[in-house]
């Protein structure tokens, strides 16, 4: 595993610490699919795409020559690996709804303190439609987003109450952002872990959701 250099890969990275050996994980559009680069030794896990297909192994690199007719969520082109198969939209939506998914990560315009998610569309705006992202935050064992801790222009993305149109009600698990980690608990969002160089009160004013601070933070590490 190589070491993250920005902040992407470092959500990415954090992120890919909660798989554990032979998951069935889906990976959204954009950052999610970064993961793949990041596995912790002795970690193999079955990335999956709604889209059909089950084993991606990452984009094609310099060397492999023979055609790649397969794409991940983003429509971008993915190898597959040995063992891995492709199959209709009925057998995918069956085997995500019957709870077959151990992670689905993806990530988000908003998601606030009860773990409710928004990330398909900002009211106002073009959307091309929510996809597969409703059926896979219902029916995943665990639900992880992967997000900046705020917009480009500063304002929180973990929120009290969102007022965006939902994706899933009360649907996250965690919260994964360059400054902290976050679980989402019946009491309440908890602060779990905060990255090297913030400190507890910038994250608490970052968020827009009251986090509950227990009596040790972890910090976050690769």
């Amino acid at each position: 595993m190589r070491k993250p250099e920005n902040d992407r890969e470092k959500i990415a990275c954090r992120t890919a610490q909660f798989f554990e050996d032979g998951n069935i994980v889906n990976l959204g559009i954009g950052m999610p699919t970064q993961c793949l680069d990041f596995l912790p030794d002795g970690i193999d896990v079955w990335a999956d795409t709604e889209n059909g297909a089950i084993g991606l192994a990452g984009p094609p690199q310099e060397g492999d020559e023979f055609p790649v007719d397969i794409v991940d969520a983003g429509g971008n082109p993915s190898l597959l690996r040995v063992g891995g198969c492709c199959f209709d939209s009925f057998t995918s939506f069956g085997y995500i709804r019957g709870g077959h998914v151990d992670i689905t990560v993806l990530g988000a315009y908003e998601v606030d303190g009860e773990g409710s998610l928004a990330n398909w569309m900002i009211p106002g705006k073009a959307a091309a439609g929510m996809g597969g992202a409703m059926d896979l935050v219902c029916g995943s064992k665990i639900t992880i987003v992967m997000s900046t801790h705020t917009d480009k222009k500063g304002n929180p993305k973990i929120v009290e109450k969102t007022d965006m149109p939902l994706t899933g009600y009360k649907v996250v698990n965690y919260i994964v952002t360059e400054l902290a980690v976050i679980q989402i608990t019946e009491e309440g969002p908890v602060l779990l872990e905060i990255a090297e160089d913030t400190t507890v009160e910038e994250v608490v004013a970052k968020t827009g959701a009251k986090l509950i601070i227990p009596e040790k933070v972890g910090t976050i590490t690769f």
